[in-house]
């Protein structure tokens, strides 16, 4: 799973979700399902938010561990 910080970032740089979504290229309901965690944005849209936003992609994006993960390669015993 990917977590994120976008909302964080927004909100630090005093924009609206329609304000990033203008200056990403995207629409306002993008932006609230990026923060919400129901849609991982493209590599370009990533790229494109943390420049909007003045972070690295690391600031805005890291991957999560899903339970099922632990559970791989256990399958079966």
């Amino acid at each position: 799973m990917v977590a994120n910080r976008v909302r964080e970032w927004r909100v630090r740089q005093g924009l609206s979700q329609s304000a990033l979504a203008d200056m990403v290229g995207v629409s306002r309901q993008t932006i609230w399902a990026i923060e919400a965690g129901d849609y991982n944005p493209t590599v370009r849209l990533a790229l494109s938010l943390a420049d909007s936003l003045r972070a690295s992609i690391g600031e805005l994006f890291w991957l999560t561990a899903r339970e099922d993960d632990s559970q791989c390669g256990q399958r079966g015993s």
